[in-house]
């Protein structure tokens, strides 16, 4: 007689139980009400924030002593870390969220028109309808601007990083201590390093590729110390087999360590262009300000997003406000679109080929097993063995 096997059920890990969570909504139901007869009976407090606090308080203490009742004491202080990561999350998701949204919301009069990512705002002022001009202008700068500063800091950033992580000595310690202090370096300190170094040292007028330089400033430590650290993550049982094998220092640079921490570089490089893509003065000192379109990165006034958005929301009239939110959101997006193209581009793990590098891989070894065929049947005089 042959019985048939229940399917296996699922072990849980967790410890929540039904009485846990009654617990929870109850502390949470019973600290809402505390902070409630404390706002409006007992104290002369107010507003929202004071009250979330309160409430927030009472309930770790509601919900701890509850728990007390049917857990013991290591139990009760793991619900109230897990509850107080919890709730930290929670504040943390709704502060983005209003980070987010709240340049959507103010902005969405703006956003819903054309015109608003077709057009520059040479034909329109302060009190025309948002039906004329848009950001189009700004869009362009901030592309030109940190597209230079990139190429400004991939190789030099890359470069400096596997430097310090590859060599020892006084010199590396000096570049370490001097990377270190520019991350706290000032914006504005960086605009006028390149303003003098440049504009008024070199007798270039003020462009995009100013601006594109004094951003590369703030972006390359930034870049250095982060690719330094994830260069020093690829373990060194792997320089050694490189070396084993005969490979030299920098080719097991090349084809080893860079390759290893290729997803981690890329972060690296998306942390700097946040810095830079968010900057203001910088561009201020290095590249004026303007209404017009302007193309050409190496000549005449150009401006950015931040810029734009700046000039925009600190105007009194509603229009141009809508407009600088909207410029604050289309900003946003842009760089989620600069960390999705990052992820995409190098977020691959190392060894892990793209569908046409296996097939360029595949054609190569077929070529190489016909070459060596043919060598075969060379030295045995054209049979095949």
């Amino acid at each position: 007689m042959s019985t048939v096997d229940e399917p296996e059920r699922r072990r849980t890990t967790g410890t929540a139980d039904r009485g846990d969570v009654v617990a929870l909504i109850g502390s949470a139901a019973a600290a809402v009400a505390v902070a409630w007869l404390v706002f409006t009976r007992l104290a002369p407090f107010g507003g929202t924030i004071g009250f979330l606090i309160i409430a927030w308080v009472v309930f770790l203490g509601l919900y701890g002593f509850l728990t007390s009742f049917t857990e013991n004491a290591l139990t009760v202080r793991d619900r109230l870390a897990r509850a107080l990561v919890y709730s930290i999350a929670f504040v943390a998701l709704v502060g983005l969220i209003v980070i987010v949204g709240y340049p959507l919301v103010r902005g969405i009069a703006a956003l819903r028109h054309a015109n608003f990512f077709t057009e520059d705002m040479a034909n329109a002022g302060p009190l025309d309808p948002l039906t004329q001009g848009g950001i189009l202008h700004a869009v362009v700068g901030t592309l030109e601007q940190i597209a230079i500063a990139l190429i400004i800091v991939v190789p030099l950033g890359l470069v400096c990083a596997v430097f310090l992580n590859e060599t020892r000595g006084a010199f590396s310690r000096l570049v370490r201590t001097i990377v270190d202090a520019m991350t706290a370096l000032p914006s504005i300190v960086a605009g006028l390093f390149v303003y003098a170094a440049l504009i008024l040292g070199l007798g270039l007028e003020r462009s995009g590729l100013a601006a594109g330089c004094a951003i590369s400033v703030m972006m390359l430590p930034i870049v250095i110390r982060a690719s330094d650290v994830v260069l020093r993550l690829v373990p060194g049982s792997l320089r050694e087999a490189s070396f084993a094998l005969g490979a030299g220092q920098l080719r097991t640079v090349w084809h080893v360590v860079l390759p290893t921490a290729r997803s981690g570089l890329t972060t690296a490089i998306l942390l700097g262009t946040a810095r830079g893509i968010g900057e203001t003065s910088p561009v201020l000192i290095t590249a004026g300000f303007t209404a017009y379109l302007n193309t050409n990165p190496l000549s005449g006034s150009q401006v950015s997003l931040p810029l734009e958005t700046f000039s925009l929301v600190t105007s009194p009239e509603e229009a141009m406000k809508s407009r600088g939110f909207g410029a604050a959101a289309v900003l946003m997006l842009l760089v989620l679109i600069l960390f999705v193209l990052a992820r995409v581009l190098g977020g691959r793990p190392a060894g892990d080929l793209s569908r046409g590098q296996r097939e360029r891989r595949r054609r190569a070894s077929l070529a190489d097993r016909e070459r060596f065929i043919a060598r075969i049947n060379e030295r045995n005089g054209g049979t095949d063995q």
